[in-house]
């Protein structure tokens, strides 16, 4: 566990020593207000909640997260600092869960400082709190499944953007399984069990279910299941190339 430390202090240490930590935290500031009060229509609704702040964080997500998770492995084969880190006395798992841990922290502090919105619903009415509690949850479980997506393609190119594009890619047919447009057009064809499948692959059927303020040990293990299938995956494609 100490060489996991020591990759997420090193690793959480890189994000605030260049000005793209600060620049991405403003815009991610930034686009949550506006999509809240805006195209929320937060005001209109007359109702004291957090429903479209957390309505937006998965098409936030789908940019702002691979724009984190492209440089995770991708900027270290290019610059080849890979092979120095894989010298240090780490485990390959360890490297992967230090750099991934970091960056979800990273997203974490992001996250915690949209609290002046929750502040805000709570001066103009009297939300339920345990609802935005677990939607907070909910909404962080979902970034941590989209950085060991972004993690496990980044793994897979020395460049940035064609990480970037793929994690878009695969994260965007991860959405829209949940869809009911996707849904309708297996119904024409599949049983009834498939549709049930496809729905359950979906970010926003487990995130939905999240934010309606009860958290489910199903909607846990898919989060949890998520990250630890492709944080896997990470490990075995650093492992392949290593060897390559």
């Amino acid at each position: 566990m100490s060489g996991t430390t020591t990759i997420f202090k090193r690793e959480l240490r890189s994000y605030f020593v260049t000005p793209v930590a600060y620049v991405f935290i403003v815009i991610f500031l930034l686009l949550s207000g506006a999509f809240t009060f805006y195209l929320g229509n937060f005001y209109e609704r007359g109702q004291a909640d957090l429903q479209p702040f957390f309505n937006f964080h998965p098409w936030l997500y789908l940019f702002l997260v691979p724009a984190v998770s492209m440089r995770l492995w991708a900027e270290e084969r290019k610059s080849g600092t890979i092979e120095l880190l894989l010298t240090l006395p780490v485990s390959m798992w360890q490297a992967v869960l230090g750099k991934f841990l970091a960056a979800w922290t990273f997203i974490a502090i992001a996250l915690v400082l949209t609290f002046p919105i929750w502040l805000t619903v709570n001066y103009l009415g009297s939300p339920d709190n345990g609802v935005i509690l677990a939607s907070y949850i909910g909404s962080l479980l979902m970034a941590g499944a989209f950085l060991a997506i972004g993690s496990c393609l980044s793994a897979a190119t020395r460049n940035q953007v064609v990480a970037f594009i793929l994690t878009v890619v695969v994260c965007f047919v991860l959405l829209l399984a949940g869809f009911p447009m996707v849904l309708d057009f297996f119904h024409a064809f599949a049983p009834q069990g498939v549709v049930d499948a496809v729905a359950g692959l979906s970010f926003l059927t487990h995130f939905a279910s999240i934010t309606k303020g009860v958290i489910d040990l199903r909607d846990l293990i898919y989060f949890g299941l998520m990250i630890l299938a492709w944080l896997y995956a990470t490990a075995i494609v650093i492992d392949m190339k290593k060897a390559a």
